[in-house]
């Protein structure tokens, strides 16, 4: 039934509206925490920057004993992924994407740019015994500079143009979570990884429960963590695995869904502190003549950088056109293909979750090379696609 389409309704652009705004602003203190990274890794301040980065705090006991980069990498991501969950759970049970022939665009779209980056950053490097590793580094989105750059160049853009971002990034993002279980879990400690179930499953019944108390589920979520961190799975996936759980549908006598309530507390937390934490920690690689020579000459740091800005174009692009062509879907409304290329365009934006697998994937030498590849790639896109997005809006303006 035609209740289900979350987008049209003012209720649904209050919200969306929201979401834009706080990863708009996000986006921009993720921009200072990166440039301080970079400032901090190539000054004088470089040795005490590394310090505080690999210095180690927490328990010995069930692995904890993590330097403050990993914390931020496995800790304060996880708050990142259970909000992205979150906003999964909702598209897919209430807004754009729980319409079949809505949701089938940005899906296949999604599957698009994920695939043909993979498969030329794959084909660009292979040869380099890296090849393997390397492929899974530019398939990712960054949602909140992708929003970010939409809405500060693309104020002329249609409103179904961001709804089409925000959905296509949505599935991204499941997608690299998929790819992070499958590809980064070498063994599972079965006790943990069976703590965690029963732990996921008493999540479920107090949802079902309707009970609220955050006295339960604070202490409950971060037992979550610690199961999910020790079975040997990557600790992000205890933030997905909660949001998918969460409740959406609120009762008739709630003022808002614990999905909705949850968003609210958190998101601004997650796109203002805990992603331009990680960032700060992660994005802090060099960036003099020598290491900027390597990009040029390095085939896997020329994967990743051709994967973000061309596959990411080239897929997004060319599978939506293609579902068009074959009447698999329609373009949104008011979007014509010159707003969808512009779109596409912010998907090479990598950042987060790219520099998230290239530490994953990678020795430290080349995470290192691989994250400059990401920051320029991610610069490169996000230049293009405002440049794009302003060209678009001055020629909608004049119509």
């Amino acid at each position: 039934m035609s209740h289900r389409r979350r987008p049209t309704t003012p209720r649904a652009l209050t919200e969306f509206a929201r979401f834009l705004r706080t990863e708009t602003v996000g986006g921009m203190v993720l921009l200072a925490a990166t440039a301080l990274a970079l400032l901090a890794a190539n000054s004088p301040l470089s040795g005490v920057y590394e310090s505080v980065r690999d210095a180690r705090l927490g328990p010995h006991l069930l692995h904890l004993d993590l330097t403050v980069g990993d914390w931020a990498k496995d800790g304060l991501l996880a708050i990142f992924f259970f909000v992205a969950g979150l906003e999964l759970k909702r598209e897919l049970v209430l807004g754009e994407l729980a319409s079949f022939k809505a949701a089938l665009l940005p899906v296949i779209a999604a599957l698009g740019g994920m695939v043909v980056p993979a498969v030329i950053a794959f084909s660009v490097a292979a040869g380099d015994p890296r090849a393997g590793d390397v492929w899974p580094i530019p398939v990712a989105t960054d949602i909140a500079f992708a929003l970010g750059v939409l809405a500060i160049t693309g104020s002329g853009m249609p409103s179904s143009a961001r709804v089409f971002l925000l959905s296509l990034a949505v599935v991204d993002d499941l997608g690299a979570i998929l790819l992070i279980a499958i590809l980064f879990t070498s063994t599972i400690d079965l006790v943990a990884f069976g703590a965690a179930l029963i732990l996921l499953a008493l999540y479920w019944y107090l949802q079902r429960k309707r009970i609220t108390s955050p006295w339960i589920y604070v202490p409950l979520a971060i037992a979550v963590w610690v199961a999910v961190h020790s079975s040997g799975i990557h600790a992000t996936i205890a933030g997905v695995s909660l949001a998918l759980l969460t409740r959406v549908k609120k009762d008739p006598y709630e003022r808002e869904a614990p999905a909705l309530r949850l968003e609210h507390r958190l998101q601004p937390w997650s796109a203002g502190v805990a992603v331009p934490v990680f960032a700060f920690f992660a994005a802090g690689v060099p960036v003099n003549g020598e290491a900027l020579g390597k990009l040029v000459e390095d085939r896997m740091a020329l994967a990743v950088i051709i994967g973000l800005v061309v596959g990411k174009l080239v897929g997004i692009t060319g599978a939506s056109l293609a579902a068009v062509k074959l009447k698999l879907a329609v373009l949104p409304p008011g979007m014509g293909k010159r707003d969808l290329f512009a779109v596409s365009m912010l998907g090479g934006v990598g950042f987060t979750v790219s520099l998230l697998i290239a530490d994953l994937a990678l020795d430290e030498a080349d995470a290192e090379l691989a994250k400059a590849a990401v920051l320029v790639a991610s610069a490169v896109a996000a230049l293009l696609a405002a440049a794009l997005l302003i060209k678009r809006s001055r020629a909608r303006a004049g119509d």
